[in-house]
């Protein structure tokens, strides 16, 4: 069986390296990038999945979302990665595949990493 690879985009270096650090102990490679901007124009290969924060400086997460989808032609999960609960309607009515909040606990997020990774939705702000 192949790696998986996972995209992940957070302004905050902080959550990115905790996010980082959990998919790597389940044996996800990622590549992070903490300034949005920084994806345009990007060859990320192959990603098998994507979090995404939604409130990001320069490009918020649902502008990067139409970025990954319609620009790039990603088709992976966009899974949106956010402290503020309130937004996981909208997430979800603007096309993304699941919703985990901040901040992580580890072992919730392996229970809802291994429901992603398994085709299921996962709507979860706490």
């Amino acid at each position: 069986m192949s790696t998986l690879h996972a995209l992940l985009v957070d302004d905050n270096l902080e959550n990115l390296d905790v996010l980082k650090q959990l998919l790597t102990m389940n044996g996800i490679e990622c590549t992070a990038v903490h300034d949005p901007t920084q994806i345009v124009d990007q060859d990320f290969g192959d990603v098998n999945i994507v979090f995404l924060d939604l409130e990001m400086p320069k490009m918020d997460g649902y502008e990067t979302f139409d970025y990954l989808r319609n620009q790039m032609g990603i088709t992976a999960p966009i899974i949106a990665y956010t402290v503020h609960a309130g937004q996981i309607n909208e997430a979800f009515q603007r096309g993304f595949q699941g919703f985990v909040g901040k901040p992580l606990q580890p072992k919730r997020f392996q229970d809802q990493l291994q429901r992603i990774l398994a085709g299921e939705g996962v709507w979860e702000a706490q």
